[in-house]
């Protein structure tokens, strides 16, 4: 008898929403979580960062979507680490010296939230020796930048966090109140960048790469004034005093970061099945004018699917036509869910496109 065929296996999926750069879905607060969830749902498994998943207060569990700093899921796709899930994290919490008293006092009350009322395991926290003064800036193109005054003194923390038994760090830094008026009210009316997105991608790509373990940020600032004209994609960064509880619960099951020997083969033979090896990565969607990204361009040059979504514009032009690449165009995510689809039942996107031209014969060489 011949055996029955199952419904296929996982394809496991990229999805990157470069942060800052003002795209329509998912610049804003965790305004790419719909997307997300319908990208687990079609590939049954997706590894993307903590842009596209944190949304301030809310947030969205699902076995079947990874969280993954950048600079890791860089790592990742370039075949430098393997992804190893895991049930529950310790979640050190890093608090910037330059927090005040009571702002410093509600990122406590949130942690302890999480404890009481998630069942998270947080702690220890631990505040720098001196406050690590935040800069931000913006590119030329417009996308938002920044760094730290006293980067050693993070990294000392980090470190003294680890040390302590912490398996994941979640750091909280005070962010400048006067950042622009009028970008923020851009940004709060859903026309502009997001401005401290920039900085935040800095400070934790530069934890995560030191510590090798799972780092997130959530910016301290002082509450905003009422504004009756918000845009939805915004509305998530009005409902508490910090942004710290969608980080908590990413970290809380953010998978391991297993380094791979350089001569570990790109191939899928004999691999535990728990573990994410960067050899099964099956596809990358990110926005077709931001394909210019470390993870696109490591999934372009292995041959991988690369879907470019039209409809999630941003500040940048970096298509695939400018970078010389393939693509595979989905007008919207939706649409993108459809090709993965394909992908994960092994049908060729190109049979989906009508007309269908004719096989060409080509002429047998001597």
């Amino acid at each position: 008898m011949t055996p029955a065929i199952g419904p296929a296996a996982p394809l496991p999926l990229l999805l990157v929403i470069p942060t800052g750069i003002g795209c329509c879905i998912g610049g804003y607060a965790g305004d790419g979580l719909p997307a997300a969830r319908l990208l687990a749902a079609a590939s049954g498994c997706l590894i993307t960062h903590p842009n596209v998943m944190n949304g301030a207060a809310l947030y969205w569990s699902d076995p079947r979507i990874h969280y993954v700093e950048g600079w890791a899921l860089n790592r990742f796709a370039a075949g430098d680490l393997a992804l190893a899930p895991v049930r529950q994290r310790q979640v050190g919490l890093l608090l910037d010296a330059g927090i005040e008293p009571e702002l410093r006092q509600r990122h406590l009350q949130v942690a302890d939230a999480c404890r009481a009322t998630l069942g998270l395991a947080v702690g220890p926290v631990l505040t720098t020796e001196r406050p690590l003064g935040v800069a931000l800036s913006r590119s030329s193109s417009g996308a938002s930048g920044g760094g730290l005054e006293h980067p050693a003194e993070l990294l000392r923390a980090g470190e003294r966090l680890r040390e302590a038994g912490a398996t994941a760090i979640a750091i909280v830094t005070r962010f400048p109140d006067d950042n622009g008026p009028q970008e923020l009210a851009a940004y709060r009316g859903g026309a502009g960048v997001d401005g401290l997105a920039g900085a935040e991608a800095v400070i934790s790509h530069l934890l995560g790469r030191h510590l090798g373990i799972p780092c997130a940020h959530a910016p301290a600032l002082a509450p905003l004034p009422l504004e009756v004209g918000l845009d939805p994609r915004a509305a998530a960064e009005e409902l508490g005093h910090t942004f710290l509880p969608c980080v908590l619960v990413g970290l809380s099951r953010a998978p391991d970061l297993v380094p791979l020997q350089p001569a570990s083969p790109l191939v899928g033979a004999a691999l535990p099945a728990e573990l994410i090896h960067p050899a099964r990565i099956g596809a990358v969607v990110a926005p077709a004018g931001a394909l210019g990204g470390e993870a696109v361009l490591r999934c372009a040059a292995r041959g991988l699917p690369v879907i470019a979504v039209q409809s999630n514009a941003c500040v940048l032009e970096v298509s695939g036509d400018a970078l010389g690449i393939p693509v595979l165009p989905a007008a919207t995510y939706a649409e993108a869910a459809g090709l993965v689809l394909a992908l994960r039942e092994g049908i060729a996107p190109s049979a989906l496109v009508r007309p269908l031209p004719s096989l060409a014969v080509g002429a047998a060489a001597d």
